[in-house]
């Protein structure tokens, strides 16, 4: 007997349903049992779709994200050093606190691990990511432990607003400009010559695997872009296009990149001749997306040290998909949609029939 709540799930894999459609389950499993009566459900600002999730309390909005790796999934053993996996681990969740506009302030840690690692490797890993904790005030307060055939890592970081303003997806409007800081293109492009395409130049080659393993999380930057009136933002974990088509969705836009305004990192252009697809779609660069109107804008640009780019505007005009790619002549550059989907197997968006 289904009860009201209940709807009809057609015989599915999840592979087939892929990552982004089991989100959408999810969300809609707890829609369903949402209880807005309770006192926690009231206080709820943002839930599943944002880079964190935010509440309210008294004095602040509190934030909260967490992100698991899983290896050889995530991660090559072969490949990575272990100092720099306790880097990258904390550093993807600080980046979506930045995302946030928010202050980053408490950390929990969750491994499952072979019994037959050495002892010194965890150090290692725990002592990289205690470093980069220090360096943006986040205190390492608690976790779990378990054995496992493989390395599981799991990390929550805990934070809050810098004052009443947070960053999200769901806020971009026709007219406003898109932006980014930094470079984009260099985890990418580390990761293609660490699978197949040594480098000889070895500064370059260093810069390349920094930019992949040990990515710097925008903290401040987001925490500026806020202070200056910006409402829309995201990071650059899954590839500018598919990030971009994220904002997209949440606010029902669309979206319009001239790709020669894409800041692509020198080391990138010359040293990959892809480079303009790296930029694009290659993802985990973990720099700030946003859009706003083109005096703020102005603003940010002024505010921050690092460079901002502007590449395009938001529209509400009807275009071919909602991120359309342009040359300088106004034609379309069709591109591959990139980022990375857990299960991915053609079918990412389902509807569930009630009964």
């Amino acid at each position: 007997m289904l009860n009201k709540a209940s709807v009809i799930i057609p015989p599915m894999k999840v592979s087939e349903l892929g990552e982004f459609g089991l989100i959408n389950l999810i969300r809609g499993s707890i829609a369903r049992y949402e209880n807005s009566g309770q006192a926690s459900w009231q206080k709820v600002l943002v839930g599943i779709g944002d880079d964190a999730a935010a509440w309210q309390s008294d004095d602040h909005i509190h934030l909260a994200t967490t992100d698991t790796l899983v290896q050889d999934i995530h991660f090559d053993l072969d490949v990575i050093h272990w100092e720099e996996l306790g880097w990258k681990a904390l550093a993807v969740n600080l980046s979506d606190i930045a995302a946030m506009g928010g202050i980053p302030k408490y950390a929990l840690l969750s491994l499952a691990l072979p019994g037959e690692l050495e002892v010194e490797d965890i150090s290692k890993f725990v002592d990289a990511m205690v470093h980069l904790a220090r360096k943006f005030g986040v205190a390492v307060i608690g976790g779990n432990v378990a054995t496992a055939p493989n390395v599981v890592i799991t990390v929550t970081v805990i934070g809050c607003s810098n004052d009443e303003a947070i960053l999200k997806r769901s806020t971009a409007s026709s007219g406003e400009q898109i932006a980014v800081t930094g470079y984009l293109g260099l985890s990418a492009a580390g990761l293609e010559m660490l699978k197949r395409k040594p480098i000889s130049d070895r500064e370059a080659s260093n810069i390349l695997r920094r930019a992949h393993f040990q990515p710097i999380p925008k903290i401040r930057e987001g925490q500026i872009l806020a202070e200056q009136g910006v409402k829309t933002a995201i990071d650059i974990s899954d590839g500018l296009v598919a990030d971009l088509d994220h904002i997209c969705e949440s606010s029902k836009v669309n979206a319009r990149i001239r790709v020669e305004q894409v800041p692509v990192h020198p080391v990138v252009t010359a040293n990959f001749l892809n480079h303009q697809e790296l930029a694009l779609c290659g993802g985990e660069d973990y720099e700030l997306l946003f859009t706003a109107d083109e005096a703020t804008v102005a603003r940010v640009k002024q505010a921050l040290n690092s460079p901002v780019t502007i590449i395009g505007d938001i529209t509400e005009e009807k275009l071919p998909t909602r991120v359309t790619v342009i040359d300088s002549m106004g034609n379309i550059i069709p591109y591959k949609r990139g980022g990375w989907e857990h299960f991915k197997n053609g079918v990412t968006e389902i509807k569930f029939a009630e009964p």
